[in-house]
C-alpha cells in the first residue's frame, strides 16, 4: 500500500472531555511512497485464546487427516466461512490437565493449564500458581507494551456466580481465570505467577477502550444523558477528516458507526437489566448469552482495528457449569438447538443420542469463535484484514469427557498469523505422544517468541 500524502504517527489519540480516543489504521498513517511493512504502521500479529472445558462430542468433530473437505463435521461446520484460514488439530494430549496421579476430579479445576500446559500447583492459599506466565502474557509482553492496553481479559460466566464451586484442594482463580501474569525480583527473575482478573461486564470493558481519562461523575452523566462518547470529539474528527483523504474518511465514518453500534447495544443491555429482577447482574451485561459473547468480541475486533490491544483472551464458561445456551436459529441451528446443560450434557454416557445432542451444543460453542473470526475477516487492516493478520487458538482440556479423558482433545487455530500459517487443514498425532505444550511452543514461534520450552512440551508441533 502506497500513498502520496504526508504521514501521521500510528499511535494518534484524539482527546475530548469523554476520554482519550484511539484512531483505526489509516493510510495518512503510512509515510508516502513507503510499503506498509516497512512502516511502523505493519500489522502486528494479533492473538486471541478461547477456552470451553468438558472436551467435544467424540466421533463428531474428527475428520480425516489431510485438507478440509467440502463438508466439515457436525461440531465444525460454523468454520465454514473461514475453513480456508483454520487448522484442526486432532491427537493433542492435554496431559498438564490430567488430575496428579492417585486423585480424581481435581481436573475439574485446571482450565488454567490451557495456555500454560503446567499442572497448577495444588493449593487454596494464596501461593497459587501456574509456574510460568500463560501464552497471551508472553505473547504480550512481547507485542503489547506500545499499545494502549497490553492484554484484554474476558469472561462470559461470572466467577462470583453459583454455576461451579471451588474444589478438589484447588484455588478458585485456576477456573476463574485463564491469563496468568509472571511476577518477578529485583533482577528480573520468575518468582511466580498470579491469576489476571477476567472481565464480565462489556460497558466496563467499553469504558476501559474507548473512556479512558474520564472520571466516572464523567461516563456516568453522558450515559444519563443519552450522549455518545464520540460526542466529545466531534471538533477534533471534523477537523481530522478535513486533513485526511476520501478512503480515510470513509474508514473513520465506518469506525465510529461501530463505536456507536456497540453504545446502543450496551443501553439496551442496561435497560434489560434494569426491567428484569430476576437477573443480579451489574448494568450493561446482557442476559443473553448469545448477545454477551458476540458483544465482547465485537468489542475485541474494535480493540484490534484502533490497535488499542493487541492480545485478548475469552473464557467461555467455568468448569462443572450447569447453563444451557439459547441457540440463534439460523443456518447452523435451523430448528433450535439442545436444552442438554453444558456439564450434564458432558456425561452422555457414550450413547448416541446423548453424544448427538451434546454435539449441538459444541456445534454453538465453535460457532461464537467462528463468528469472531468472521468479524475479523470483514475489517480492513493494512493490506489485508485482521483474520490474515491474527492468530485465534480455540481450544479445551478433555477428550471424552464421559471418562474424563485428557488425550485426543481438540484445538483449533484460525487466522493467517501474518503468513505463518497455512490454513484449511486436519492434523491429527498419535494418542498420548504429542502434549498441547508443543502446541503453545509453536504458536510462541509465529511471534518470534522462541523458548527451549512450554510447560510439558517435548518439541514443536510437527506438519504444523
Amino acid at each position: 500500500m502506497f500513498i502520496t500524502k504526508k504521514s501521521m504517527p500510528r499511535r494518534t489519540f484524539l482527546r475530548g472531555a469523554g476520554g482519550v480516543l484511539a484512531l483505526p489504521l489509516l493510510e495518512a498513517m503510512i509515510p508516502a511512497s513507503t510499503a506498509l511493512a516497512q512502516t511502523p504502521a505493519a500489522p502486528k500479529t494479533r492473538f486471541v485464546g478461547v477456552f470451553f472445558p468438558h472436551g467435544m462430542a467424540p466421533t463428531h468433530w474428527e475428520m480425516q487427516e489431510g485438507p478440509l473437505p467440502e463438508k466439515l463435521s457436525t461440531i465444525m461446520a460454523p468454520l465454514e466461512y473461514v475453513k480456508e484460514k483454520s487448522v484442526i488439530l486432532g491427537g493433542m494430549w492435554s496431559k498438564s490437565a490430567e488430575p496428579p496421579e492417585g486423585t480424581t476430579g481435581s481436573d475439574h479445576w485446571v482450565a488454567a493449564a490451557f495456555m500454560t500446559a503446567n499442572k497448577p500447583k495444588k493449593t487454596t492459599g494464596s501461593d497459587s500458581t501456574v509456574w510460568s506466565p500463560t501464552i497471551d502474557q508472553v505473547i504480550a509482553n512481547k507485542i503489547g507494551q506500545d499499545s494502549t492496553m497490553p492484554s484484554l481479559q474476558l469472561a462470559v460466566e461470572d466467577p462470583g456466580s453459583n454455576s461451579s464451586s471451588c474444589g478438589e484442594g484447588y484455588a478458585c482463580s485456576y477456573t476463574n481465570s485463564i491469563s496468568w501474569v509472571g511476577t518477578y525480583d529485583r533482577e528480573n527473575k520468575l518468582i511466580g505467577t498470579k491469576a489476571l482478573p477476567m472481565e464480565l461486564n462489556p460497558q466496563v470493558v467499553f469504558e476501559r477502550l474507548f473512556g479512558s481519562g474520564a472520571t466516572p461523575e464523567v461516563r456516568a452523566a453522558r450515559r444519563a444523558q443519552g450522549k455518545s462518547i464520540l460526542d466529545a470529539f466531534t471538533e477534533s474528527l471534523g477537523g481530522l477528516k478535513k486533513n485526511v483523504g476520501a478512503h480515510d474518511r470513509t474508514t473513520l465514518d465506518q469506525y465510529t458507526d461501530e463505536v456507536r453500534e456497540i453504545e446502543r447495544r450496551l443501553d439496551l443491555a442496561a435497560k434489560a437489566s434494569e426491567v428484569a429482577p430476576s437477573i443480579n447482574e451489574p448494568n450493561g451485561i446482557p442476559s443473553n448469552f448469545d448477545e454477551h459473547i458476540k458483544m465482547h468480541y465485537d468489542l475485541v475486533t474494535l480493540a484490534f482495528k484502533a490497535d488499542i490491544t493487541r492480545v485478548a483472551t475469552l473464557l467461555g464458561a467455568r468448569d462443572l457449569t450447569g447453563r444451557s445456551y439459547p441457540f440463534p436459529k439460523g443456518e447452523w441451528f435451523p430448528n433450535g438447538g439442545t436444552s442438554v446443560s453444558f456439564h450434564g450434557g458432558s456425561h452422555h454416557a457414550d450413547v448416541p443420542s446423548s453424544m448427538a445432542n451434546y454435539a449441538q451444543l459444541n456445534r454453538y460453542h465453535v460457532s461464537t469463535t467462528a463468528y469472531l473470526a468472521e468479524q475479523f475477516k470483514k475489517t480492513p487492516d493494512g493490506d489485508g484484514t485482521l483474520l490474515d493478520h491474527s492468530l485465534i487458538l480455540h481450544g479445551t482440556n478433555m477428550g471424552n469427557s464421559n471418562q474424563h479423558q485428557h488425550f485426543d482433545v481438540p484445538h483449533i487455530l484460525i487466522g493467517g498469523a501474518n503468513g505463518r500459517l497455512k490454513g484449511g487443514r486436519f492434523l491429527t498425532y498419535d494418542r498420548r505422544t504429542v502434549t498441547t505444550g508443543n502446541l503453545l511452543l509453536s504458536v510462541l514461534d509465529m511471534y518470534d517468541i522462541h523458548q527451549d520450552s512450554q510447560g510439558d512440551s517435548t518439541g514443536r508441533l510437527a506438519k504444523l
